[in-house]
């Protein structure tokens, strides 16, 4: 397939990395000294998986990467507008764009850039992150991709793309409820990184504590009742198994977002524990825990 990868960070340049690696047309729109390190060496990606060193094609600008058949969209939350409009030259021409963001909002933010019928649902699962420009440093074991279409014109295409992602032995899922998987992803997402962000601390020392712990099951369980509140169809034991799944991931991993708050960045909270804490209210709920969070990263969401 031929695939744009909008954003080489931790999820894009670590997946788009291995569709590359196992022969597929695929080009990467960075920038700055990631995209000069990138062109003058290659993209580099370090991984319990296995190492590789990839010569790309990037650039800054999306047009001169096209045509594609799909864009795995993954930049940062506070470039989704911004971003989404410079793919417009992809998606005339028939692109299918699949946001790898964080949260639950995306494929309806891009879908108002681009149209609805040009972009699908995606949910990406990966401790990564450009740990030197050019380099993809994946953090444990865990890589998955869970996509699907919203439309029954974009099957066709959701199902080539599962099928290289196969043949690239990627751990995939194509759903037929994206809805759902975004919102299950969200449970455990918003939980993870408003704790870790929070207290500057990795996950290991975040559920060790019994009352950090019961910080992480709250905003996790504030966050299943907005799901299903919102008519989305959480497991009703969806709590209890992603506090499990925690207990089994790295005890260094941190969120993006810690990283974010590290190097003086933006963050993505208004997207996460901000998004619960609104979306709960416009909806009749309460949510203070993540109103909690929130509030407390409010000083540092435009970074340094």
């Amino acid at each position: 397939m031929k695939i744009v990868v909008m954003g080489a960070g931790g999820v894009g340049g670590y997946f788009g990395g291995r569709l590359s690696q196992a022969g597929h047309e695929v080009s990467f729109v960075a920038r700055g000294k990631h995209l000069e390190a990138i062109r003058s060496k290659g993209l580099a990606l370090k991984s319990p998986a296995g190492d590789a060193l990839l010569k790309v094609k990037a650039s800054e600008n999306p047009a001169e990467l096209g045509p594609a058949d799909v864009v795995m969209f993954a930049v940062k939350l506070w470039d989704t507008e911004s971003a989404a409009e410079r793919l417009r030259p992809l998606t005339d021409k028939g692109a299918v764009v699949i946001p790898f963001q964080n949260g639950v909002e995306s494929t309806e933010r891009v879908g108002k850039v681009l149209g609805a019928e040009h972009v699908m649902g995606g949910a990406a699962y990966i401790a990564g992150r450009i740990s030197e420009p050019g380099v993809v440093t994946q953090v444990g074991t865990m890589a998955r991709l869970r996509f699907g279409p919203v439309l029954p014109a974009q099957k066709k295409v959701a199902g080539e793309f599962h099928a290289a992602c196969k043949q690239a032995q990627l751990d995939v899922e194509l759903s037929d409820d994206i809805v759902k998987v975004l919102w299950e992803k969200f449970v455990l997402l918003v939980a993870v990184s408003a704790t870790t962000t929070v207290m500057r601390q990795p996950l290991g020392v975040v559920r060790a504590d019994p009352d950090t712990r019961w910080l992480l099951e709250t905003c996790m369980r504030e966050t299943w009742t907005l799901g299903r509140k919102k008519g989305v169809k959480l497991a009703d034991d969806l709590v209890a198994q992603t506090m499990k799944f925690v207990d089994g991931l790295p005890h260094e991993m941190k969120a993006s977002m810690l990283g974010d708050l590290e190097a003086g960045g933006k963050l993505e909270a208004p997207w996460l524990s901000g998004a619960v804490a609104r979306m709960s209210r416009e909806a009749g709920l309460e949510a203070p825990a993540n109103r909690a969070v929130f509030a407390a990263l409010r000083p540092y969401i435009d970074g340094k």
